[in-house]
């Protein structure tokens, strides 16, 4: 469905459902790289609304399973459009909305030389550790794949050579949990867990701001990948969700992400 039919459903879902004076919470599952940005919406919506937008954040893929075995919850925020496809075609959910783009950058350590025109050789270096989240279980890992799909046609052997050294070092079931002071790719990186990093633009940055020794380098177009990132309202969700999924959707939501780094799709 489009972005324009999916806010019309949503839109016309919200003329008849009055406010209430004591809703519950909207419990929000939202990607990771979402946690600032969405932690942000939530407080605005509270001030405005009056109510409490409750997050669970994570891996998309490990939060869309939970949501497909029945664990309640009201909004799903993506890194991606499949997975909250997925539940909206299995009857789980409602349409799902494109609310956010997003962009796959390298986090470089420092002392790793490293720019857009020499980032796939350095890639391949066998001296140099890469780090990726886990693919199926986060997009962020399966956009490092479709970067090393695209590295093979620049370089035939790329792709079984970069899918063979990468060190998925995040995203999965048994990753250890971020932690809570700061973002975990400053963490991994820093500590040289990985010398070059492949993440969404908006963590880099943010890992950068507790780590200023870190490096950002954006990926070459012939390497270059985006994210689509897709909102979706879950079948028999509360009144509210429906109004925070509009306000996500509104220029003020929208204006939000652009602030966080996100490209914001719906704003004029």
């Amino acid at each position: 469905m489009s972005v324009r039919r999916a806010l019309a459903f949503y839109g016309l879902l919200a003329l008849g459902i009055p406010a209430m004076a004591q809703e519950r919470p909207v419990r929000l599952y939202a990607a990771g790289s979402l946690r600032a940005a969405m932690t942000e919406l939530g407080a605005e919506f509270a001030r405005a609304g009056g109510t409490k937008v409750e997050g669970e954040f994570g891996s998309s893929g490990l939060l869309r399973d939970r949501l497909a075995k029945g664990e309640p919850a009201d909004v799903f925020a993506s890194a991606n459009m499949e997975h909250p496809q997925s539940l909206a075609q299995s009857g789980r959910a409602g349409p799902v909305v494109l609310f956010a783009r997003n962009r796959l950058c390298a986090l470089v350590a420092a002392g790793v030389a490293v720019a857009p025109d020499t980032l796939l050789e350095r890639m391949l270096d066998p001296k140099v550790k890469l780090g990726t989240s886990t693919p199926k279980a986060d997009p962020s890992g399966d956009y490092a794949w479709l970067v090393f799909e695209k590295a093979e046609k620049v370089k035939p052997g790329a792709y079984a050579a970069l899918s063979g050294k990468a060190l998925k070092l995040t995203g999965a079931p048994d990753s250890p949990p971020p932690p809570k002071d700061r973002t975990i790719y400053a963490m991994l990186v820093a500590e040289r867990k990985a010398d070059i990093f492949l993440t969404y633009c908006t963590n880099a940055t943010l890992a950068r701001k507790e780590e200023p020794t870190l490096g950002i380098v954006a990926l070459p177009q012939s390497l270059a990948v985006g994210a689509d990132y897709g909102l979706t309202v879950l079948d028999r969700a509360g009144p509210a969700a429906v109004r925070f999924a509009l306000f996500v959707m509104s220029v003020r939501g929208q204006e939000i992400l652009a602030r966080h780094g996100f490209s914001a799709p719906a704003l004029p």
